[in-house]
């Protein structure tokens, strides 16, 4: 079973971290994310995050492109001021064309699937749209990103097959290690999900 440990946290300065990283770690891409949530009453117990439908694609240093659909499921939680998610991941595959930003198909797999979710019982949750740049040090994936309605962010992730208490901390540390390097204040880490924090500004926006 893969383990996500990451971290992310709250980032003012944007441009000036992604030159930054562009010294620190090799860049990957560009991307863009859409992605909806789905829960069911009845999963809640073995889906608690629900399931995620994400429509991707990444630009590459080369100009190339590949645009992905991918559908999630993960058990994740807080430990010690970082995400820890154990997750599910498969790539949906179809014969149509590929599904151009902010131009739905009901033709397209993502379309499809979501109509067969609702028509098992999911109800359609959260979305989220994110973007931005992706580099890579010593495994650390790095993904500088903008989330919309709640700003710039910075992720730092590892993933593990070793879940030992002992792996975890050794992991965590190098995690951190990489963040302080970036001359970021601990004080910006976030510890709660992007759900929550949607959830939470959808709850302000409310009349």
């Amino acid at each position: 079973m893969a383990t996500e440990i990451e971290l992310k946290a709250h980032i003012e300065h944007a441009e000036s971290l992604r030159q930054l990283l562009s010294g620190k770690a090799e860049y990957l891409c560009a991307f863009k994310k859409e992605d909806t949530y789905y829960f069911h009453a009845e999963a809640q117990g073995f889906l608690p995050s629900g399931i995620r439908l994400r429509i991707e694609r990444r630009t590459f240093p080369d100009g190339s492109e590949k645009s992905t659909t991918l559908l999630t499921y993960k058990r994740k939680k807080v430990k010690d001021g970082v995400e820890v998610n154990d997750e599910r991941e498969f790539e949906i595959r179809s014969s149509v064309g590929e599904m151009m930003f902010g131009e739905p198909s009901s033709s397209h797999p993502a379309a499809e699937l979501g109509d067969l979710l609702k028509g098992i019982g999911f109800e359609q949750g959260i979305f989220k749209r994110k973007h931005g740049w992706a580099f890579c040090r010593d495994d650390i994936i790095a993904e500088l990103l903008e989330v919309e309605s709640l700003g710039w962010f910075l992720e730092l992730e590892i993933v593990v097959t070793d879940n030992r208490e002992e792996r975890f901390a050794e992991e965590r540390n190098r995690l951190l290690d990489f963040y302080d390097s970036l001359e970021l204040a601990r004080e910006a880490i976030e510890s709660r999900f992007y759900s929550e924090m949607l959830k939470e500004l959808e709850g302000n926006n409310v009349k």
